[in-house]
């Protein structure tokens, strides 16, 4: 996606958006679209090499773009990361929760370190970032958009552990809906996929 350039309705600049997991795939696609229209993007991402990478990429649309190396699934790093990035770039106004661990097998060919894998990434990573953001995140006004899969609500073939880790970021975006309402934080969670009606997925909100 080097050299992508996009024409957009919204005005981010001034903005801050921080995102997990934003170096590859739709994740990647979503960070050039808010530095390309004006936003302040910092990503986090287990691979350095890839933070580097995608770094430069984003900097084609503005010099307004950090990276930084950080595991979900450990919450005092992510936290510490989630700290750096907010004395950089200020209160959050969007924060994406978009890490997540994928295996395509059936139940009998998944190993329980497998599984172990994709529920700390999808189910304890997503609670993480969350909870880590939430002293960084504007108030009132901040959204916060968990990316999820049409597999946490109906099954695909895939693995039981993923379609649980995706469906708790569905119920879980319910339950913050309602806890950080208060603070003025819409908490919403979209499930990119193909048909089926299950382009969105588990959807809540919170006015401020």
């Amino acid at each position: 996606m080097g050299g992508l350039t996009m024409k957009h309705p919204f005005d981010y600049r001034g903005k801050s958006v921080f995102i997990a997991g934003g170096s590859s795939g739709i994740n990647l696609g979503i960070a050039h679209a808010f530095a390309a229209a004006g936003a302040k993007v910092a990503i986090a991402s287990r691979s350095q090499n890839r933070i580097d990478n995608v770094v430069v990429e984003l900097q084609a649309h503005g010099d307004e773009v950090a990276g930084y190396w950080a595991d979900v699934r450990d919450y005092a790093a992510f936290a510490a990361v989630l700290e750096q990035a907010h004395q950089r770039f200020g209160d959050f106004d969007v924060l994406i929760s978009a890490a997540a661990g994928n295996f395509v097998a059936p139940a009998l060919g998944m190993s329980s370190n497998g599984f172990k894998a994709v529920m700390d990434i999808d189910l304890l990573g997503t609670y993480n970032v969350l909870r880590a953001a939430h002293p960084y995140l504007k108030k009132p006004g901040a959204a916060i958009i968990n990316i999820s899969a049409p597999q946490g609500i109906s099954a695909h073939g895939l693995s039981g552990a993923r379609r649980r880790g995706q469906g708790w970021r569905g119920y879980g975006t319910r339950v913050l809906a309602i806890e950080w309402a208060p603070d003025g934080i819409r908490v919403n969670s979209i499930a990119p996929g193909r048909g089926g009606g299950h382009g969105r997925h588990g959807t809540a909100g919170a006015d401020g």
